[in-house]
């Protein structure tokens, strides 16, 4: 077979496994068959797209760190949103360097939303403390972010906690 057609049908089998025609076992079968062995750049890069880094699993501990810091400090309350909005940021810097990087985004993504979450019910429940059409409000935005967030990024599990979380709180001012 020539190699120009041979490029072809490694564009096209590429493609295939990108868009999910095949599965990718199939797809890396048949590229091993018409490269010989021999991977293409493309293959490769495709392989290592979407890695997952074990340190990932250090990001969460900005979880409990973030509770320590808002609930169980003396800080002033300026101080304590300071730092959480320094470990927000800090975040986001780190969901934007891991897309590019190619390495998966989720664990940070769930960390960041969840201490924005964490953060602005803190700010409106020591702000309004008598006023829940405010908490509801803010609950209700944090809800669209992540229904947004999910829907943006094809992000399954943000879309569906943004709904339900919408559900939930229609549910409880009405009921």
């Amino acid at each position: 077979m020539d190699e120009n057609r041979k490029k072809i049908i490694v564009k096209e089998i590429l493609y295939w496994k990108e868009s999910r025609m095949l599965p990718v076992q199939y797809c890396d079968y048949l590229l091993t068959l018409y490269t010989e062995g021999n991977r293409p750049k493309e293959f490769i890069k495709n392989q290592t797209k979407n890695r997952f880094d074990k340190k990932q699993y250090l990001f969460l501990m900005l979880i409990p760190v973030s509770v320590f810091l808002i609930y169980f400090t003396e800080l002033s309350f300026i101080l304590q949103m300071a730092l959480l909005a320094f470990l927000m940021i800090s975040g986001l810097f780190v969901i934007f360097y891991f897309s590019k990087k190619g390495i998966l985004m989720q664990i940070p993504l769930i960390v960041i939303a969840l201490m924005l979450l964490l953060a602005s019910v803190e700010i409106i429940s020591g702000s309004f403390p008598n006023n829940p059409q405010t908490l509801y409000m803010v609950l209700f935005l944090n809800c669209f972010l992540w229904l947004f967030t999910g829907w943006r990024l094809k992000i399954l599990y943000f879309t569906i906690s943004g709904l339900l979380g919408i559900a939930l709180l229609i549910v409880s001012i009405f009921i």
